[in-house]
């Protein structure tokens, strides 16, 4: 199973998931033409895709869903309430609109995917666990803390790509109104460089071998400080970091590469 980060941060959100049969996106908050530039890149094209899976309703992860539907009849997967919301914002999208149940796995083509609750400010926000060729791939953003949900999910996967969105002292320091760094800081807002760190180590310890921090703020975060933290407190619970697991930032609007196979060393 191959994994591409197309794009990752405040202004815009889209990953890929790709066998040698099959592919499927993880939210759309880019425009169609970055995505269709970036799945020509890699010698896909939309009519490809399988599906759409949303995490939830905010610009940065549906931004680009209404132009691609006018294009490429791909059909949309999201929980209840963000698929209500969905076929409020987007003329006609109820006709490419699967409504998934978290918890629940849903088959499609090559995948296995599992949709799983993430607290954050919005009326339903979720993650997915994708499984295919024996592998497991989870996508954990958009979190104000990690739930026994959250966690649960995600144990043992193979590769994932968690939130790292803010260093705790530039949010508190930084040129943010006080009510949004309140909500950022909120159990419903977004995983510090912290909390991302502590999560790392956690899946580490259930298997996980393949680690990307994704979602960086760009205001408040930086690449080689989010790695920095979490790479400390991999290295201080034991990890082989570079050996037996890796670490990778996601770009903003770069492609990151991750193949993920059950349980190899990267």
């Amino acid at each position: 199973m191959q994994v591409y980060t197309l794009a990752s941060g405040s202004s815009g959100n889209c990953t890929l998931v790709q066998t040698d049969r099959a592919a499927v996106l993880i939210d759309a908050g880019i425009s169609t033409k970055r995505i269709v530039t970036a799945l020509a890149q890699l010698g896909l094209a939309p009519e490809a895709l399988s599906g759409i899976f949303i995490t939830h309703e905010h610009s940065d992860h549906i931004g680009g869903l209404s132009t691609f539907i006018k294009h490429y009849n791909v059909p949309i997967f999201a929980p209840r309430t963000v698929a209500n919301h969905i076929s409020w914002a987007i003329a006609g999208v109820e006709d490419f609109l699967t409504v998934l149940v978290p918890g629940e796995e849903y088959a499609l083509a090559d995948f296995g995917v599992t949709p799983f609750r993430t607290p954050h400010d919005t009326p339903e926000s979720v993650g997915y666990r994708v499984e295919a060729d024996g592998a497991a791939f989870g996508l954990c953003t958009d979190l104000g803390h990690v739930t026994d949900e959250v966690l649960s999910a995600m144990r043992g996967v193979d590769a994932a790509v968690i939130e790292s969105n803010h260093d705790l002292e530039m949010l508190r320091t930084g040129s943010y109104p006080v009510p949004l760094k309140r909500r950022i800081l909120s159990d419903n807002g977004h995983l510090s460089n912290d909390a991302a760190a502590e999560l790392a180590v956690t899946l580490t310890e259930s298997g996980t071998r393949q680690l990307v921090l994704g979602h960086l703020s760009r205001q408040n975060n930086l690449p080689p400080l989010a790695r920095k933290v979490t790479a400390q407190a991999l290295e201080s619970a034991g990890a082989d970091l570079g050996g037996d697991v890796s670490l990778a930032v996601a770009p903003e609007k770069e492609i990151l590469h991750i193949e993920v196979k059950a349980g190899a060393p990267c």
